[in-house]
């Protein structure tokens, strides 16, 4: 039996993982394209224990990737039960071929950093997929942005004259001193009727000053491609979104086959084209 979901990459966001797990191993792929193979690890396959005398926590190691060319396995350890992760290396691949993506999302446990003056939810920091792991994760208190060295915003040419930090740091500033001196954060399970009472694109767009509201356009704006990806965007959402990503035709090629909606199929249909004919001429993906 192979589960099949999608979960956010936090924090920073930097999209969605596409997971498909069997009962011993998982593949997980971030475009939906190239896919690594992971076996689950635990005391029955290793023969090891801890320094404590109880069996070490499970853990996965990589044993194949599928790309265009096939199948492609990795030289495995002897203690390791060859036979048996060749079957889900088979399993997974078999599956795969005929998957529908994007799979549906699975992480509706979220933790969400505060605002200070309404203890609202600001920006999201983690999620997970089941109840019992929110307790794995650090008690972070201060949210991440997008790091500029993955999706730089392009400086204005006031910007360039004298020297700015990225906009994705100077973003990161502000929505850390939101959360105030004492940051607080909170686990939320959101439910379908809640969407209206959670930032859409995961970090709040509201701001005061008009030249924070500027940082936040600009920041998301750039984010566009990658926002694409989640599942729960309203329309007029989507459709903004979309317009943002005209800028970036070849990240929306890329990611393209996790976006669970179009709003406007013509302006998406057209920003693939340009993304082709630039590949075509010889432009490099990022």
């Amino acid at each position: 039996m192979i589960r099949a979901y999608s979960k956010r990459l936090l924090s920073p966001f930097t999209g969605l993982v596409q997971i498909a797990e069997s009962d011993r191993a998982r593949a997980l792929s971030l475009e939906g394209e190239n896919w690594e193979i992971q076996f689950r690890v635990d005391h029955a396959s290793t023969g090891e224990r801890g320094r404590t005398g109880r069996p070490p926590k499970k853990h996965y190691v990589r044993v194949a990737s599928i790309r265009g060319s096939g199948i492609q396995r990795i030289k495995l350890p002897y203690h390791l039960d060859h036979g048996l992760i060749e079957e889900q290396i088979l399993e997974l691949a078999d599956y795969l071929k005929d998957a529908i993506l994007p799979f549906p999302p699975a992480d509706e446990y979220e933790y969400w950093l505060l605002d200070e003056k309404n203890q609202q939810p600001l920006a999201l920091i983690y999620s997970c997929v089941k109840a019992e792991e929110m307790a794995m994760y650090p008690r972070q208190l201060e949210w991440t942005a997008t790091p500029a060295s993955l999706s730089a915003v392009e400086k204005t040419p006031e910007e360039l004259k004298v020297y700015t930090p990225p906009v994705n740091y100077q973003f990161e500033q502000l929505v850390n001193a939101r959360a105030g001196r004492n940051p607080r954060a909170a686990w939320m399970k959101r439910r379908g009727s809640q969407n209206s009472d959670f930032p859409p694109c995961l970090v709040s767009e509201s701001w005061e000053e008009e030249e924070h509201q500027r940082l936040c356009r600009r920041f998301i704006a750039r984010l566009a491609p990658r926002l694409l990806m989640l599942h729960d965007l309203e329309p007029s959402d989507r459709l903004r979104l979309e317009q943002e990503a005209k800028a970036y035709a070849l990240e929306v090629d890329q990611f393209f086959p996790l976006y669970p909606d179009v709003a406007d199929p013509i302006l998406m249909s057209s920003i693939r084209v340009e993304a082709r004919l630039r590949l075509a001429a010889g432009e490099a993906k990022n």
